[in-house]
């Protein structure tokens, strides 16, 4: 998906947040995000049906992650009845990436745009060496933390990525030795591309932003996605073959295809939406959907029924004669929840890098709210992942009782 920048609606600044989500929430952000606000609300006048807004950011830094939050916290102010939408790129689990691996690449330098702020690129060498960590901010649990604590409640569709799980496919599904933050760029473009189609053509059986919202979060605070896409092609590539739809139901709902660092088969899915692309048959794509949810019944919970919601759209994508987009709401989700928390509770109880904080203005009870946050959210996940019908029945029970009573 291309996007070209207009310049009537970009703005850019000079300074940075320095990867500290106070300074990009309370400082820095703060003195830009009225001017960022006047473009938002000249591009949302121009909408004759404005249906909601979409964020791509990241969590582990300063700009992305707190003016970023500032930035949405204060759209929800101004527009509360539209559909709020975010990718966000999560802290990778900081695992080293295979030696066999990192021996394939080679010296290289890589281009990045710095988002949000001034026009520059930096230039980042990687040398080949046997461990290779994918993440190099010590104080990203801090800003994931802060910034999850401003998604739950300000957000209505978050699509979790995580860098190193990018990586995962370039590595061993797409066999790229060298892969370039363009290649991972490629992977999430893919991906918004699919959850938007059916805002920009029309198809079969439509599946808008408020549609998706409603059909997959049961329950307002668990609205955090997983997301992948089938068939996963390198940029540029013009080797493929033309997939058939069960081939693309099984691609799309492979583990390995996910772009978060997470396993679906740790978890139970509350919640799926696919979203097809191409010349197809409705009747071959419900019931692909109905033989996944049959063999792979243990992965839905079984209190909501029919959790797959499908859509369909004729055009397909640039290259491809089909394709499918996959979104789940899995509870094996907390599993990033949890690696995240885990790692702020270790530096939080020794108070460091705090200071870098306060000197902004935050206080410490921000830190411990965040954090109360994020495990409630884990919890939230952990109870509806063992919860079973039979409890259900139970609970309504005792409501019968207690309202006879």
């Amino acid at each position: 998906m291309q996007v070209a920048y207009i310049c009537a609606v970009t703005f850019a600044g000079q300074s940075g947040a320095g990867n500290n989500w106070a300074k990009g929430h309370y400082t820095e952000g703060a003195e830009l995000v009225d001017s960022v606000l006047d473009v938002v609300r000249k591009e949302a006048e121009s909408c004759d049906c404005l249906q909601g807004f979409q964020l791509a950011h990241s969590l582990g830094g300063g700009t992305g992650s707190g003016m970023g939050t500032l930035l949405i916290s204060k759209i929800r102010e101004e527009y509360p009845d539209r559909i709020m939408n975010t990718f966000s790129v999560m802290p990778s689990p900081k695992r080293e990436i295979e030696e066999s691996q990192c021996l394939k690449m080679r010296k290289f330098f890589l281009c990045i745009d710095v988002v949000g702020f001034a026009p520059r690129r930096q230039k980042v060498r990687i040398q080949a060496h046997s461990k290779l960590q994918v993440s190099d901010t010590v104080v990203e649990p801090y800003n994931a933390t802060l910034s999850v604590h401003q998604l739950v409640e300000n957000t209505d569709e978050t699509y979790c990525i995580d860098n190193e799980a990018l990586y995962d496919i370039c590595f061993r599904t797409l066999k790229l030795t060298t892969p370039t933050y363009g290649d991972l760029n490629h992977l999430v473009s893919v991906t918004m591309s699919g959850v938007t189609t059916c805002l920009r053509f029309t198809g079969q059986l439509n599946a808008d932003l408020r549609k998706l919202a409603v059909n997959m979060v049961p329950f307002p605070r668990l609205h955090f996605f997983m997301s992948g896409f089938a068939p996963l092609t390198s940029r540029g590539s013009q080797q493929y073959r033309a997939l058939t739809v069960p081939e693309l139901t099984q691609q799309m709902f492979d583990a390995k295809n996910m772009m978060a660092a997470c396993d679906p088969r740790h978890g139970r899915y509350l919640t799926v939406a696919t979203i097809f692309r191409g010349r197809m048959s409705m009747k071959e794509v419900d019931e692909q959907m109905l033989n996944v949810q049959n063999k792979n019944s243990s992965y839905f919970v079984e209190w909501i029924p029919n959790n797959v919601k499908t859509a369909v759209c004729d055009i397909p994508p640039r290259g491809l004669k089909m394709s499918a987009t996959f979104i789940g709401n899995s509870t094996a989700i907390q599993e990033l929840f949890k690696r995240i928390s885990e790692q702020f509770t270790a530096m939080f109880r020794r108070k460091a890098f705090l200071h870098w904080y306060t000197g902004e203005g935050m206080d410490e009870m921000e830190f411990t709210e965040a954090e109360s946050n994020m495990n409630d959210l884990v919890s939230e996940y952990q109870q509806y992942q063992e919860a079973t019908a039979d409890d259900e029945g139970e609970f309504d029970d005792e409501d019968a009782l207690a309202d006879t009573a």
